[in-house]
Protein backbone atom coordinates (compact mmCIF):
# COMPACT_ATOMS: atom_id res chain seq x y z
CA UNK A 1 0.00 0.00 0.00
CA UNK A 2 1.62 3.40 -1.23
CA UNK A 3 0.99 6.24 1.41
CA UNK A 4 1.92 9.81 1.05
CA UNK A 5 4.53 11.31 3.37
CA UNK A 6 3.80 15.05 4.60
CA UNK A 7 6.45 17.45 3.61
CA UNK A 8 8.22 19.17 5.94
CA UNK A 9 9.69 22.36 4.62
CA UNK A 10 8.90 24.73 6.97
CA UNK A 11 6.51 26.46 5.35
CA UNK A 12 2.56 27.32 6.98
CA UNK A 13 -0.36 27.79 4.85
CA UNK A 14 -1.21 31.53 4.21
CA UNK A 15 -4.43 33.21 3.69
CA UNK A 16 -7.18 34.23 6.09
CA UNK A 17 -6.06 32.65 9.81
CA UNK A 18 -7.65 34.34 12.23
CA UNK A 19 -5.42 35.04 15.55
CA UNK A 20 -6.50 33.15 18.47
CA UNK A 21 -9.17 35.01 20.02
CA UNK A 22 -8.86 33.34 23.80
CA UNK A 23 -5.70 33.41 26.39
CA UNK A 24 -3.79 29.55 26.12
CA UNK A 25 -5.13 27.49 29.33
CA UNK A 26 -3.20 24.83 30.74
CA UNK A 27 -4.02 21.39 29.02
CA UNK A 28 -2.91 18.73 30.55
CA UNK A 29 -0.21 16.61 28.89
CA UNK A 30 0.00 19.14 26.06
CA UNK A 31 3.35 20.92 25.29
CA UNK A 32 4.21 22.60 22.59
CA UNK A 33 2.90 21.43 18.84
CA UNK A 34 -0.55 19.39 18.11
CA UNK A 35 -1.46 16.49 21.31
CA UNK A 36 -2.00 13.26 19.54
CA UNK A 37 -4.53 12.85 21.01
CA UNK A 38 -6.37 8.68 20.01
CA UNK A 39 -4.92 6.41 17.73
CA UNK A 40 -7.27 7.76 15.15
CA UNK A 41 -5.60 10.99 14.43
CA UNK A 42 -3.17 9.75 12.26
CA UNK A 43 -5.31 7.16 10.44
CA UNK A 44 -2.73 4.56 10.09
CA UNK A 45 -1.08 4.67 13.06
CA UNK A 46 -2.38 3.72 16.55
CA UNK A 47 -2.51 1.20 19.41
CA UNK A 48 -5.38 -0.88 21.22
CA UNK A 49 -6.18 1.89 22.54
CA UNK A 50 -10.68 1.97 22.29
CA UNK A 51 -11.66 5.00 19.82
CA UNK A 52 -13.61 7.83 21.43
CA UNK A 53 -16.70 9.11 19.71
CA UNK A 54 -18.98 11.71 21.65
CA UNK A 55 -22.50 12.38 20.41
CA UNK A 56 -24.90 14.82 21.35
CA UNK A 57 -28.51 15.84 20.42
CA UNK A 58 -29.33 18.84 18.38
CA UNK A 59 -32.83 19.37 17.14
CA UNK A 60 -32.09 22.39 15.33
CA UNK A 61 -29.81 24.51 13.86
CA UNK A 62 -30.22 27.70 16.08
CA UNK A 63 -27.35 29.68 16.99
CA UNK A 64 -26.71 29.19 20.76
CA UNK A 65 -27.90 25.33 20.19
CA UNK A 66 -25.67 24.54 18.01
CA UNK A 67 -22.51 25.92 19.95
CA UNK A 68 -23.76 23.81 22.98
CA UNK A 69 -23.66 20.86 20.87
CA UNK A 70 -20.33 21.32 19.00
CA UNK A 71 -18.88 22.07 22.47
CA UNK A 72 -20.08 19.25 24.42
CA UNK A 73 -18.87 16.71 21.80
CA UNK A 74 -15.52 18.44 21.25
CA UNK A 75 -14.70 18.68 24.88
CA UNK A 76 -15.68 15.33 25.69
CA UNK A 77 -13.96 13.86 22.27
CA UNK A 78 -10.56 14.63 23.52
CA UNK A 79 -9.17 16.26 21.09
CA UNK A 80 -6.82 18.89 22.78
CA UNK A 81 -5.07 21.28 20.04
CA UNK A 82 -2.11 23.27 21.52
CA UNK A 83 -2.59 26.97 21.50
CA UNK A 84 -0.98 28.50 18.87
CA UNK A 85 -1.41 25.31 16.96
CA UNK A 86 -2.30 26.01 13.37
CA UNK A 87 -5.72 24.16 12.27
CA UNK A 88 -7.21 23.82 8.83
CA UNK A 89 -11.00 23.97 9.53
CA UNK A 90 -12.44 21.93 6.65
CA UNK A 91 -16.26 22.02 5.88
CA UNK A 92 -17.97 20.29 2.73
CA UNK A 93 -18.36 23.03 0.57
CA UNK A 94 -19.66 20.77 -2.58
CA UNK A 95 -21.52 23.96 -4.40
CA UNK A 96 -24.30 25.83 -3.98
CA UNK A 97 -27.87 24.64 -4.03
CA UNK A 98 -31.04 26.41 -3.22
CA UNK A 99 -31.75 25.25 1.02
CA UNK A 100 -27.81 24.58 1.43
CA UNK A 101 -28.16 20.67 2.46
CA UNK A 102 -25.18 19.66 0.04
CA UNK A 103 -22.91 21.97 1.94
CA UNK A 104 -22.19 21.58 5.65
CA UNK A 105 -24.21 24.16 7.94
CA UNK A 106 -22.78 27.38 8.75
CA UNK A 107 -23.74 27.21 12.15
CA UNK A 108 -21.21 23.85 12.34
CA UNK A 109 -18.45 25.69 10.99
CA UNK A 110 -18.84 28.88 12.68
CA UNK A 111 -19.32 27.09 16.45
CA UNK A 112 -16.13 24.96 15.34
CA UNK A 113 -14.27 28.00 14.71
CA UNK A 114 -15.42 29.98 18.04
CA UNK A 115 -14.50 26.62 20.23
CA UNK A 116 -10.70 26.34 18.38
CA UNK A 117 -10.21 30.38 19.06
CA UNK A 118 -11.58 30.37 22.69
CA UNK A 119 -8.29 27.63 23.27
CA UNK A 120 -5.31 29.79 21.34
CA UNK A 121 -5.56 28.35 18.46
CA UNK A 122 -5.10 30.07 15.13
CA UNK A 123 -7.74 28.65 12.25
CA UNK A 124 -8.04 28.74 9.24
CA UNK A 125 -11.49 27.62 6.77
CA UNK A 126 -11.07 26.37 3.46
CA UNK A 127 -12.30 23.69 0.60
CA UNK A 128 -11.71 23.17 -2.94
CA UNK A 129 -15.40 22.90 -4.01
CA UNK A 130 -16.38 20.84 -6.61
CA UNK A 131 -17.95 23.46 -8.78
CA UNK A 132 -16.87 27.63 -8.27
CA UNK A 133 -14.78 28.77 -5.70
CA UNK A 134 -14.55 28.15 -1.64
CA UNK A 135 -15.03 31.73 -1.04
CA UNK A 136 -18.19 31.85 -3.80
CA UNK A 137 -19.74 28.97 -2.30
CA UNK A 138 -19.52 30.18 1.00
CA UNK A 139 -20.88 33.58 0.09
CA UNK A 140 -23.98 32.28 -1.08
CA UNK A 141 -24.45 29.86 1.91
CA UNK A 142 -24.25 32.24 4.54
CA UNK A 143 -20.55 31.25 5.63
CA UNK A 144 -18.41 33.85 4.65
CA UNK A 145 -21.32 36.17 6.80
CA UNK A 146 -21.09 33.71 9.58
CA UNK A 147 -17.28 33.39 10.11
CA UNK A 148 -16.49 37.68 9.31
CA UNK A 149 -17.21 38.85 12.96
CA UNK A 150 -14.55 35.75 13.88
CA UNK A 151 -12.16 37.85 11.91
CA UNK A 152 -12.01 34.44 9.18
CA UNK A 153 -12.82 34.39 5.50
CA UNK A 154 -12.33 31.11 3.20
CA UNK A 155 -9.95 30.46 1.55
CA UNK A 156 -9.63 28.09 -1.39
CA UNK A 157 -7.15 24.95 -0.77
CA UNK A 158 -4.87 25.54 -3.63
CA UNK A 159 -1.35 25.34 -3.96
CA UNK A 160 -0.72 21.53 -4.97
CA UNK A 161 2.30 19.46 -3.88
CA UNK A 162 2.41 16.02 -5.17
CA UNK A 163 1.52 13.21 -2.79
CA UNK A 164 2.25 9.87 -3.28
CA UNK A 165 -0.70 7.25 -3.89
CA UNK A 166 -1.47 3.81 -4.95
CA UNK A 167 -2.35 4.22 -8.47
CA UNK A 168 -5.06 0.73 -8.28
CA UNK A 169 -2.54 -1.07 -10.49
CA UNK A 170 0.06 -2.75 -8.12
CA UNK A 171 2.31 0.86 -8.45
CA UNK A 172 2.43 4.04 -7.49
CA UNK A 173 1.50 7.69 -8.92
CA UNK A 174 1.19 11.35 -7.54
CA UNK A 175 -1.91 14.04 -6.73
CA UNK A 176 -2.18 17.24 -5.69
CA UNK A 177 -3.16 18.18 -2.72
CA UNK A 178 -3.38 21.72 -0.91
CA UNK A 179 -0.42 22.89 0.68
CA UNK A 180 -2.65 24.60 3.29
CA UNK A 181 -3.74 21.08 4.46
CA UNK A 182 -0.05 19.36 4.22
CA UNK A 183 1.25 22.70 5.88
CA UNK A 184 -1.17 22.54 8.84
CA UNK A 185 -0.19 21.38 12.32
CA UNK A 186 -3.90 19.45 12.44
CA UNK A 187 -6.69 19.24 10.62
CA UNK A 188 -10.19 19.46 11.78
CA UNK A 189 -12.98 17.81 8.65
CA UNK A 190 -16.71 19.00 9.47
CA UNK A 191 -18.81 17.10 6.82
CA UNK A 192 -22.61 16.76 6.84
CA UNK A 193 -23.79 12.98 6.68
CA UNK A 194 -24.94 12.49 3.16
CA UNK A 195 -26.16 9.82 1.16
CA UNK A 196 -23.75 9.37 -1.91
CA UNK A 197 -24.80 7.97 -5.57
CA UNK A 198 -21.26 6.47 -5.95
CA UNK A 199 -20.00 5.35 -2.28
CA UNK A 200 -23.43 4.81 -0.60
CA UNK A 201 -23.00 7.20 2.24
CA UNK A 202 -19.89 9.54 2.96
CA UNK A 203 -19.09 11.89 6.22
CA UNK A 204 -15.67 12.60 7.68
CA UNK A 205 -13.16 10.78 5.91
CA UNK A 206 -14.55 11.36 2.06
CA UNK A 207 -14.74 14.92 2.98
CA UNK A 208 -10.50 15.19 3.11
CA UNK A 209 -10.67 14.25 -0.53
CA UNK A 210 -11.88 17.85 -1.14
CA UNK A 211 -8.06 18.54 -0.11
CA UNK A 212 -6.73 17.89 -3.38
CA UNK A 213 -7.00 20.54 -5.77
CA UNK A 214 -9.52 21.96 -8.36
CA UNK A 215 -9.78 19.89 -11.59
CA UNK A 216 -7.48 17.07 -9.59
CA UNK A 217 -10.21 15.64 -8.12
CA UNK A 218 -11.65 15.29 -11.46
CA UNK A 219 -9.12 13.43 -13.00
CA UNK A 220 -8.70 11.15 -10.22
CA UNK A 221 -12.37 10.15 -10.43
CA UNK A 222 -10.88 9.12 -14.32
CA UNK A 223 -7.43 7.34 -13.72
CA UNK A 224 -9.01 5.61 -10.27
CA UNK A 225 -12.98 4.82 -10.32
CA UNK A 226 -13.32 2.05 -12.25
CA UNK A 227 -13.37 0.38 -8.94
CA UNK A 228 -14.84 1.75 -5.67
CA UNK A 229 -12.24 -0.16 -3.59
CA UNK A 230 -9.64 1.62 -5.57
CA UNK A 231 -10.99 4.67 -5.17
CA UNK A 232 -11.74 3.98 -1.60
CA UNK A 233 -8.06 3.34 -1.33
CA UNK A 234 -7.23 6.66 -3.15
CA UNK A 235 -9.26 8.47 -0.43
CA UNK A 236 -7.58 6.19 2.24
CA UNK A 237 -4.02 7.27 0.70
CA UNK A 238 -5.06 10.63 0.80
CA UNK A 239 -6.10 10.60 4.93
CA UNK A 240 -2.43 8.92 5.77
CA UNK A 241 -0.72 11.50 3.62
CA UNK A 242 -2.31 14.78 5.97
CA UNK A 243 -1.66 15.95 9.17
CA UNK A 244 -3.40 14.70 12.51
CA UNK A 245 -7.37 14.80 11.51
CA UNK A 246 -10.09 14.85 13.90
CA UNK A 247 -13.50 14.97 12.66
CA UNK A 248 -16.88 17.30 13.77
CA UNK A 249 -20.03 15.47 11.99
CA UNK A 250 -23.17 17.75 11.29
CA UNK A 251 -25.63 15.09 11.20
CA UNK A 252 -28.37 17.49 12.78
CA UNK A 253 -30.31 17.77 9.10
CA UNK A 254 -28.56 14.86 6.68
CA UNK A 255 -29.25 14.52 3.03
CA UNK A 256 -30.75 10.90 2.37
CA UNK A 257 -32.05 9.24 -0.65
CA UNK A 258 -28.85 10.64 -2.91
CA UNK A 259 -26.44 12.96 -2.82
CA UNK A 260 -23.98 14.10 -2.61
CA UNK A 261 -26.28 16.64 -4.03
CA UNK A 262 -30.16 16.76 -4.80
CA UNK A 263 -30.96 14.48 -2.16
CA UNK A 264 -33.62 14.84 0.41
CA UNK A 265 -33.50 16.04 4.22
CA UNK A 266 -33.23 13.57 6.76
CA UNK A 267 -33.79 15.43 10.17
CA UNK A 268 -30.92 13.32 12.45
CA UNK A 269 -30.81 15.41 15.73
CA UNK A 270 -27.39 14.52 16.03
CA UNK A 271 -23.46 16.33 16.88
CA UNK A 272 -20.65 14.10 16.94
CA UNK A 273 -16.90 14.19 17.51
CA UNK A 274 -14.04 12.10 17.49
CA UNK A 275 -10.32 12.71 17.11
CA UNK A 276 -10.67 9.04 14.55
CA UNK A 277 -12.82 10.33 12.00
CA UNK A 278 -12.96 6.30 10.77
CA UNK A 279 -14.23 5.95 13.89
CA UNK A 280 -16.88 8.93 13.78
CA UNK A 281 -17.93 7.30 10.13
CA UNK A 282 -18.19 3.82 11.59
CA UNK A 283 -20.47 4.70 14.15
CA UNK A 284 -22.51 7.30 11.72
CA UNK A 285 -22.99 4.79 9.15
CA UNK A 286 -24.17 2.06 12.31
CA UNK A 287 -27.04 4.59 13.93
CA UNK A 288 -28.63 4.78 9.98
CA UNK A 289 -28.34 1.29 10.07
CA UNK A 290 -25.51 0.40 7.19
CA UNK A 291 -22.31 -1.99 8.00
CA UNK A 292 -19.17 -2.13 6.32
CA UNK A 293 -20.47 -4.80 3.80
CA UNK A 294 -22.41 -1.87 2.03
CA UNK A 295 -19.86 0.89 2.51
CA UNK A 296 -17.01 1.12 -0.17
CA UNK A 297 -15.09 3.68 1.54
CA UNK A 298 -16.09 2.26 5.70
CA UNK A 299 -15.23 -1.35 3.96
CA UNK A 300 -11.92 -0.20 2.36
CA UNK A 301 -10.47 1.25 5.87
CA UNK A 302 -11.25 -1.79 7.86
CA UNK A 303 -9.75 -3.72 5.43
CA UNK A 304 -6.25 -1.65 6.03
CA UNK A 305 -6.65 -2.07 9.81
CA UNK A 306 -7.25 1.63 10.40
CA UNK A 307 -8.49 1.76 13.97
CA UNK A 308 -11.86 3.03 15.06
CA UNK A 309 -13.69 1.28 12.34
CA UNK A 310 -15.90 -0.86 14.78
CA UNK A 311 -18.98 0.83 16.66
CA UNK A 312 -19.04 -2.22 19.31
CA UNK A 313 -15.08 -1.22 20.11
CA UNK A 314 -15.92 2.46 21.24
CA UNK A 315 -16.51 4.54 24.26
CA UNK A 316 -19.40 7.01 23.71
CA UNK A 317 -18.84 9.80 26.87
CA UNK A 318 -21.85 11.22 26.10
CA UNK A 319 -24.80 9.79 24.19
CA UNK A 320 -24.85 6.16 22.86
CA UNK A 321 -25.45 5.45 19.15
CA UNK A 322 -28.92 3.68 20.35
CA UNK A 323 -30.02 7.51 21.09
CA UNK A 324 -30.58 8.66 17.70
CA UNK A 325 -33.46 7.10 15.33
CA UNK A 326 -31.93 6.06 11.81
CA UNK A 327 -34.76 4.34 10.50
CA UNK A 328 -36.22 5.79 7.68
CA UNK A 329 -32.52 7.05 6.29
CA UNK A 330 -32.40 5.98 2.05
CA UNK A 331 -29.48 4.80 0.77
CA UNK A 332 -28.65 4.69 -3.56
CA UNK A 333 -29.26 0.69 -3.46
CA UNK A 334 -27.14 0.77 -6.91
CA UNK A 335 -24.54 2.90 -7.05
CA UNK A 336 -23.16 4.94 -10.13
CA UNK A 337 -20.21 4.12 -11.59
CA UNK A 338 -17.02 6.38 -9.87
CA UNK A 339 -14.89 6.69 -12.74
CA UNK A 340 -15.80 9.82 -15.24
CA UNK A 341 -15.92 8.06 -18.75
CA UNK A 342 -13.54 11.49 -21.11
CA UNK A 343 -17.44 12.48 -22.16
CA UNK A 344 -18.26 13.01 -18.18
CA UNK A 345 -14.92 14.47 -17.47
CA UNK A 346 -14.95 17.18 -20.24
CA UNK A 347 -18.33 18.36 -18.91
CA UNK A 348 -17.25 17.95 -15.39
CA UNK A 349 -14.33 20.92 -16.50
CA UNK A 350 -16.72 22.91 -18.39
CA UNK A 351 -19.29 22.94 -15.24
CA UNK A 352 -16.21 24.10 -13.07
CA UNK A 353 -15.28 26.67 -15.13
CA UNK A 354 -18.65 28.45 -15.85
CA UNK A 355 -19.26 27.77 -11.92
CA UNK A 356 -15.72 29.59 -11.12
CA UNK A 357 -16.17 32.63 -13.28
CA UNK A 358 -20.25 32.91 -11.34
CA UNK A 359 -18.00 32.85 -8.33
Amino acid sequence: MASGVRPDDGRRAEGATAAPTGSCPPVEGVTDGVQDASPGTRGLQGDAARAVVALARCSGYDRLAVEAAVSAVLDASGWRPACGARVLVKPNLLRFQPGGLCCTHPEVVRAACVWLQARGVHVTVGDSPAFGTAQGVAARIGLADALAPLGLAVIQLDGPRQVEVADGGGGTTTIGVSRHALDADAILSVPRLKAHCQMRVTCAVKNLFGCVCGVRKALAHTTHGADTQVFGGLVADIFAALPPVAALCDAVTCMHVTGPAGGEPFDLGLMGASVSPAALDAVCCSVIGLDPSVVPLWGEMRRRGFPGTDPADMDYPLEGPSAFDGRGFVVPGVLKDVSFAPGVLLRSLCRRVLSSLRG
